[in-house]
């Protein structure tokens, strides 16, 4: 096998000899059995490099065909997905109207694609967050981005607002805000608890920086609408909050994982209660968590757990603080396995990690068998040490 130099955590240099392509299937097998959990992948999208000259500034445009095409592997391998979420770089590179352009899109293809299933997120990103904002105007931002999810037939994720921590006074204001997004959604909706690690501006959501109050409130407007909620994905990266608020749901309401840390045993379980997924690394490591989902289907632990530990590294280099650039890390494994011809992201936001940190994602993504074409991952990462001055 090919041997690559790479940079070490330190700044130094050391040899890193690959493994075997991934023998991940990249298409979920026909027979394969019902999966046993609900599993989301948030979904990143693909940028088009040619048609921005000032993308810190613009943003940038979307690969329609690259995106999409995405999205239609992600259902091959049996996933639904989480659409227009923070993956997808939601408030940091995608503003509001290229992310209903993309709602409007994977709704329409999901429609031509067998089993294909999906949920997009509702927000206040085209509202700016500033000290004067009010409630009225965060529940009309809400509203609108509900309207076009709900016009195109699609299912509503309430994401966190920026918005809202400035606007609320008290915990109340919480409630009402969400009580009346909840009442008026056509459809059960999938609530998002986002901690402030994955976006400081959300830092005192619920209205305190206090866990077991701001549980208490949570698990409160759950219950009060309990027939109205799907479920609530939980994103702290602690998994004894998850568990806590896990074990206090309403019968009926699912626990969506978040936490991209400690995923595989909240997915296994603890033999009384689970957590389903609403991952961002579902989308890297697709091929390997689909082949580990259908291990637990099958009752094999211990094929699952095979599967699922080394993937646990990896996740926790592409999530390492600060937590609110892993997107970088998404879209670098989706350009080594070939699902894009670039490594350029929205907002130029693959400068938001240096060189060491792609050496490390490459390093363990190889040791958890998801280089799919380890040749071409070598041509590529050779090719990124090339322009960061490493020979």
């Amino acid at each position: 096998m090919a041997t690559i130099t790479l940079p070490t955590r330190d700044g130094g240099l050391e040899p890193h000899r690959l493994s075997a392509a991934s023998s991940f299937p990249d298409t979920r097998p026909a027979a394969a059995r019902s999966w046993t959990r609900v599993a989301y992948a948030a979904a990143h999208v693909v940028a088009k490099p040619l048609d921005s000259d000032s993308p810190w500034t613009t943003g940038g445009a979307i690969d329609w065909d690259a995106t999409l095409a995405y999205r239609e592997r992600l259902w091959g391998l049996g996933f639904k997905i989480a659409e227009a979420m923070d993956t997808s770089q939601r408030g940091m590179g995608l503003d509001w109207p290229a992310a209903a352009a993309l709602i409007r899109r994977s709704v329409a293809l999901s429609r031509h694609h067998a089993g294909a299933d999906l949920a997009c997120g509702v927000g206040t990103d085209q509202l700016a967050a500033t000290p004067d904002v009010t409630l009225d105007s965060v529940i009309r931002a809400y509203e609108e981005q509900l309207a076009v999810v709900e016009e195109v037939g699609g299912r509503a994720i309430l994401m966190a607002s920026r918005a809202l921590v400035r606007a609320a006074r008290s915990a109340d204001d919480y409630d009402a805000v969400y009580g009346r997004l909840i009442g008026q959604a056509s459809g059960k909706v999938i609530l998002h608890w986002l901690g402030a690690m994955f976006d400081p501006a959300l830092a005192g959501y619920w209205g305190t920086d206090d866990f077991d109050t701001a549980l208490d409130r949570v698990v409160a407007l759950i219950t009060a609408h309990a027939d109205r909620i799907d479920g609530i994905k939980i994103s702290l990266l602690d998994q004894d909050k998850e568990i806590r608020l896990r074990d206090r749901l309403p019968a009926g309401v699912a626990m969506y994982t978040g936490d991209d840390f400690n995923y595989p045993a909240l997915i296994a379980g603890d033999g009384r209660r689970h957590s389903h997924a609403l991952l961002g690394i579902f989308d890297p490591i697709a091929p390997a968590a689909s082949a580990a989902l259908q291990a637990l289907a099958e009752d094999d632990h211990a094929r699952y757990a095979a599967i699922m530990e080394p993937t646990i590294p990896l996740s926790r280099a592409i999530f390492e603080a600060p937590t609110q650039f892993y997107k970088a890390g998404v879209v670098f494994m989706a350009w080594l396995n070939g699902h894009q011809d670039h490594f350029t992201m929205i907002g130029g936001m693959q400068s938001a990690r240096g060189i060491r940190h792609y050496a490390e994602v490459f390093r363990l993504a190889d040791r958890a068998g998801l280089l799919r074409n380890p040749d071409l991952a070598v041509r590529r990462m050779r090719a990124l040490l090339t322009l960061h001055g490493v020979g």
